[in-house]
């Protein structure tokens, strides 16, 4: 799988474009590379070996995405997706349109900021899991400041904080690096 956003911008070299300095290699860790060329800069973020895995930006103007089952559904002048097999970044304007069109699937979100440790002890873990269960949809949100309204509506108190959402409603939460809780807690929402 492979991810492409291209961006227009009449702001000079990367270095100065909100769309460039928004790349986050260390969030997914699958980080291929940020390429200039004039006026257009393009992101390329690659998969695992076997195609599969990787944390997918969700698709809104130009971005590209394939690979693996999507839940897609219309937003306001942007298109939400998830794709199991992966993790999906979400913000605040595209969480909820995913959460409503999963069902049956269940959401798993995880809660974290750039800074926090734990989040990125977890992060790998997270991605493990999302590679091995294609019964629910694994998505991110990043706490900063642009989704901060988000993170209040949903409670959250402390990073990193995993949610499990069944039929569009919060049915468990795990808070810290508890990885085995986690696991546990999807399980638990799966059988009832």
């Amino acid at each position: 799988m492979a991810l492409r956003v291209s961006v227009s911008s009449p702001h000079g070299p990367a270095a100065s474009s909100p769309a460039i300095s928004s790349c986050r290699p260390a969030a997914c860790g699958r980080f291929l590379a940020c390429a200039t060329a004039s006026q257009k800069r393009s992101l390329m973020v690659m998969s695992g070996s076997d195609g599969r895995g990787g944390v997918t930006p969700v698709k809104s103007g130009s971005l590209e995405t394939a690979t693996g089952e999507e839940v897609e559904t219309a937003t306001t002048g942007a298109d939400a997706v998830a794709v199991t097999g992966q993790v999906t970044e979400v913000c605040k304007d595209t969480f909820w349109p995913i959460v409503k069109a999963a069902p049956p699937k269940l959401v798993v979100l995880d809660m974290y900021t750039q800074w926090c440790g734990p989040c990125k002890i977890m992060a790998p873990k997270f991605q493990e899991m999302s590679e091995k269960d294609h019964d629910v949809l694994f998505l991110k949100l990043d706490c900063n400041q642009d989704n901060r309204p988000l993170a209040k509506e949903l409670g959250i108190r402390v990073v990193p904080t995993f949610k499990i959402f069944k039929d569009g409603k919060v049915a468990k939460e795990v808070t810290g690096a508890k990885i085995d809780e986690l696991a546990r807690a999807i399980e638990e929402v799966k059988s009832s």
